[in-house]
């Protein structure tokens, strides 16, 4: 059975990388002295990842060492290691990267597959539950997204403090919960996110029931279930969620809503209506 050895393929990776580069591709001067052997010395990988020549020595004998996150954020741009050779890194060292948060600007092609998959309403979301993008079906449902401050446009916080959707929820009480839950998680997988935690700060103070729901400590991931939902005009309805995560982009979350049953189709049947009429109609 080809089983991983950690410290040996750590110790391999780390090699291979380092003989790909030419000191030419980190910026570092030609060394007079003909090379033996392809790629960077160690003694320039240290160099350039602020560590000791003796470390990456040891690392490339796989010696036992664990390195911490900050050692292999240099190796890794000492190495010039691609977003998924910095990944594997972390994987091999058991270690958690630090992720990037994702910004509306990298929502791109996945907010032209949110308007593709109309008439189910669909919506984009960041880690931090931020709105990145939605289709006109999903602003039926709720609300109309482009109208609140971008600041607002974060699923959370609209349900659980904005007045609009106090209703929105029938079940309230197990509907918040579930999202504190969710929020929970992601909150322990960014414990550098400022912003991140400045929510749930905002959320805690804002809400005696977050608050309370929140200090029960609660830990779950949502990528699938139900949900009854109060259109404010057209009553109850029913949708199944399904939540994907996207591999080009795995610190955000494609939502998407179908009907559970014929009459909340018909619900959702007379929104997509209603959408493709305002888009016909124009400004």
């Amino acid at each position: 059975m080809n089983t991983v050895d950690q410290t040996r393929e750590l110790a391999a990776f780390l090699r291979t990388r380092r003989e790909r580069l030419d000191p030419g591709d980190v910026a570092l001067p030609a060394r007079r002295a003909q090379r033996r052997t392809p790629g960077l010395r160690r003694e320039e990988v240290a160099e350039l990842a602020g560590v000791s020549v003796d470390y990456v020595i040891r690392l490339e004998q796989g010696r036992g060492l664990r390195p911490s996150a900050e050692v292999l954020e240099a190796l890794a741009g000492a190495l010039r290691l691609s977003e998924d050779e910095r990944a594997y890194l972390f994987e091999l060292a058991r270690q958690r990267p630090n992720r990037q948060a994702p910004t509306a600007e990298e929502a791109g092609p996945l907010a032209r597959l949110v308007l593709d998959l109309s008439p189910l309403p669909a919506m984009l979301l960041n880690h931090r539950f931020d709105i990145l993008a939605w289709n006109p079906e999903m602003a039926g449902l709720m609300l109309d997204f482009g109208t609140l401050p971008p600041e607002q446009r974060n699923s959370l916080w609209l349900c659980m403090l904005h007045p609009v959707l106090r209703d929105f929820f029938p079940d309230r009480e197990r509907t918040l919960r579930e999202g504190i839950a969710d929020l929970r998680a992601s909150w322990a997988a960014h414990p550098d996110d400022k912003a991140l935690a400045e929510l749930v700060d905002e959320l805690t103070a804002g809400s005696e029931e977050v608050a309370r729901l929140w200090a029960l400590r609660d830990v779950r991931v949502n990528g699938r279930g139900q949900k009854r939902l109060r259109h404010a005009v057209k009553g109850l309805l029913t949708v199944d969620y399904e939540v994907l995560a996207p591999i080009q982009a795995p610190g955000q979350r494609l939502v998407i809503y179908r009907a559970a049953d014929a009459a909340s189709q018909r619900v959702l049947d007379a929104i997509a209506r209603e959408c493709a009429g305002e888009a016909a109609a124009g400004p």
